[in-house]
């Protein structure tokens, strides 16, 4: 299901493609491109349901003092995401590239891939597409691209 998460991701929204709205003809080219019609409908669902959490007051359970919020993460949540993985997400929110409402929709997209097994760079794919979607999100968006795409090879002095 990832793997058709970022096909459309790179052949549709990050190549700024015209975004086909029709499931049928996206499900006939995924298919075409060698997907699995159950993963296609899998995909499909992940990302109406990305673009449902936008629209609803989806995480009423959250408090937080002034600019300050505490996550702790289930069990569930610490096996699929390691300390890297969750440590990359609080320096994210650190620098403001994500806030409580992305941090929490990030790890709801997350935890709803059919995967046992996700890395970091698969965590940074799916922060994209998360702040791709959500309106207002453009800068933060602008700031992770910048993250992804001009990491320094080697080591730093």
């Amino acid at each position: 299901m990832f793997d058709i998460l970022m096909y459309l991701f790179e052949n549709y929204i990050h190549s700024e493609a015209e975004v086909m709205v029709d499931h049928d003809i996206l499900t006939d080219e995924l298919t075409r491109a060698g997907f699995h019609q159950d993963e296609i409908y899998k995909a499909l669902s992940w990302l109406e349901k990305l673009s449902a959490l936008q629209d609803s007051d989806a995480y009423p359970y959250l408090t937080r003092v002034g600019n300050q919020s505490f996550r702790i993460y289930t069990e569930n949540e610490m096996q699929l995401l390691d300390t890297q993985s969750r440590g990359f997400i609080l320096f994210l929110e650190q620098i403001n590239v994500l806030d409580f409402t992305t941090r929490e929709m990030v790890i709801d997209r997350v935890m709803e891939l059919d995967t046992n097994h996700f890395s970091l760079d698969d965590l940074k794919w799916v922060i994209l597409m998360v702040l791709f979607n959500v309106p207002g999100q453009e800068n933060a968006y602008s700031q992770m691209e910048e993250l992804i795409f001009d990491e320094q090879e080697g080591l730093l002095h």
